[in-house]
């Protein structure tokens, strides 16, 4: 009996694999220098396949469910083996689980701009982020071109890989979106980006026997001085009128200059410059782009008021202050002179119009009497 127990023990009658990560993609089950029972049970799982090489030769795959080894079931391997039909024998072979679920956590990004051409902005240089789920859809080849002999093969072994093929697919099809949608309006088309991002993944990486499952762009964003820009153009339309935003500049440069008081001369240039772009971009917005005005001449003279005056009953004038000045200094301007204006209900003696006291007041008394 403890001769047969050892004989048993050197063989192994259950290959199965009970995955306890959540990122290996192919495990090797651990026979050792055990041989497998001719058989012996074979336990496949959902979302997994089972792959068995011998000598370096892949032989037969098993999709889930539970088999009973034998050489009916592994015609491959029986051939290798150069088995006869019948021949129950203990037999070596090398046997690779390979997780055939989607693997959500694979996250891309690009760490250079792609530029591409917009019709309204011109060339644009544009930044994206998002993630993709990738799965297995040919264990053979996939063990050929990637996993190998790797008795543990996790996804942080090929996800710098497949972000290099998803970067450098993005740049193609963000230059195509944007000939057909503007840039501003590429967020709109993010899902339909990136589902034919998903079909192109996926015919690249064909031959390494997996595919982009899904491909998810959760942002497309323009470079900040863009931004800032648009921000400034969105406030122009708040305000609603395009020939305004010199003093929507003038607003905000005197905002600045509030919260920096020492800013000084430099400010007060930095409010003038404002004004000036301000003033030129909002033609340039509106349509109206011209060249500079030339100089405007000096505004018209402020309107100076009539006086007239009542000298011994008789009505003179129409005098300006100048008038008025010389009207006192012949002396025929004294504080009891009546004096009217428009606007005055009635003649009033000079000396009570205050308007007139920097006049009377500059009028020398009359001479003493010799």
């Amino acid at each position: 009996m403890a001769l047969f127990d050892k004989i048993r023990g050197e063989l192994v009658d259950i290959v199965e694999w009970l995955d306890d990560s959540r990122d290996t993609i192919v495990w090797r089950f651990p026979r050792y220098n055990n041989e497998i029972k001719m058989g012996a049970r074979l336990v496949v799982r959902e979302s997994q396949i089972a792959v068995f090489v011998n000598e370096g030769h892949i032989a037969d795959a098993f999709p889930p469910g539970t088999y009973t080894l034998q050489t009916q079931n592994m015609p491959v391997l029986s051939t290798l083996k150069g088995w006869r039909h019948g021949f129950q024998s203990p037999f070596k072979a090398e046997v690779y689980f390979v997780n055939t679920r989607q693997f959500t956590d694979m996250k891309w990004g690009t760490q250079n701009p792609v530029i591409v051409r917009d019709p309204e902005f011109g060339p644009v240089r544009l930044r994206a982020f998002g993630a993709f789920a990738v799965r297995v859809v040919d264990a053979p080849k996939l063990l050929k071109e990637l996993a190998g002999t790797d008795p543990q093969f996790r996804t942080e072994e090929v996800a710098d890989y497949l972000r290099t093929v998803v970067v450098g697919r993005l740049g193609t099809a963000l230059a195509t979106a944007a000939l057909e949608t503007p840039v501003l309006d590429l967020a709109a088309h993010q899902q339909t980006i990136g589902q034919r991002l998903a079909g192109a993944l996926t015919a690249d990486l064909s031959d390494l026997g997996i595919e982009i499952s899904r491909f998810v762009i959760e942002n497309i964003s323009l470079p900040s001085e863009v931004e800032q820009v648009l921000d400034k153009r969105t406030g122009m339309g708040l305000v609603g009128d395009l020939g305004r935003y010199s003093q929507y500049q003038a607003a905000n440069a005197l905002e600045d200059a509030a919260r920096n008081p020492g800013g000084g001369a430099g400010g007060g240039l930095g409010l003038g410059l404002g004004v000036a772009a301000g003033q030129q971009m909002g033609a340039a917005f509106s349509g109206n782009a011209q060249q500079p005005a030339p100089p405007a001449g000096p505004p018209p003279l402020p309107h100076q008021e009539q006086w007239y005056l009542g000298v011994n009953g008789e009505r003179r004038g129409p005098f300006d202050l100048s008038g008025l000045s010389a009207q006192a200094d012949g002396g025929a301007l004294t504080a009891t002179t009546l004096v009217w204006k428009a606007g005055m209900d009635r003649w009033t003696p000079a000396g009570q119009v205050p308007e007139l006291a920097r006049i009377l007041g500059a009028t020398p008394p009359p001479l003493p009497p010799s």
